[in-house]
């Protein structure tokens, strides 16, 4: 058994969002496609799991891609509710001391019901706007407004490689203050 506090990172890609647990002494396990790690796969294990973040990807899921939804056809979203669901399972699996699931306004609040918390980057001290969707029991973090002086620049990234590590990517200025509030 893993004694040491454990956060679970699912579905992690960038690390943005369980750096802040890191940095501060908890061990912190990705979970993702990208390292090899399907979370649909996950098997039981025993850890003491403190907390889980999962930021299942939201290709299939965000409501910016809408308009491709058709085009996809069926199967994506199908694909993209069973890496979601599985990451409420590893929720139920381990019975931690706080968790949250996290996507911007798209599918899930049809599938998931009414969000937890919803908030802009800006909220927290990031200078921009990208309304992002939390379902799960945590503390919420106490706010740190400023001005959105960036706007929405995740639609003015322009094509490349890693566009979707820098839309993806959760704002420090948020994952700071999560981490803050749920230890």
């Amino acid at each position: 058994m893993t004694l040491m506090p454990t956060i679970l990172d699912l579905c992690g890609g960038t690390g943005s969002w369980s750096k802040p647990y890191s940095d501060r002494g908890y061990y912190v396990e990705v979970i993702d496609v990208l390292n090899g790690d399907d979370i649909r796969t996950l098997k039981s294990r025993d850890m003491n799991v403190q907390g889980i973040l999962a930021a299942p990807p939201c290709t299939d899921l965000a409501g910016s891609g809408a308009r491709w939804w058709k085009d996809k056809g069926h199967q994506a979203l199908l694909d993209s509710l069973a890496v979601a669901d599985a990451c409420l399972r590893a929720v139920w699996l381990y019975k931690p001391k706080w968790w949250a699931l996290e996507n911007p306004v798209g599918r899930l609040r049809t599938y998931y019901g009414d969000p937890t918390l919803i908030f802009d980057p800006y909220e927290y001290g990031d200078p921009y706007t990208k309304k992002t969707l939390l379902w799960g029991d945590f503390t919420i973090p106490e706010r740190n407004i400023v001005e959105p002086t960036e706007g929405s620049k995740m639609h003015l990234l322009p094509p490349s490689p890693d566009r979707w590590k820098l839309r993806s990517a959760t704002p420090q200025g948020f994952a700071n203050a999560f981490a803050d509030a749920n230890p």
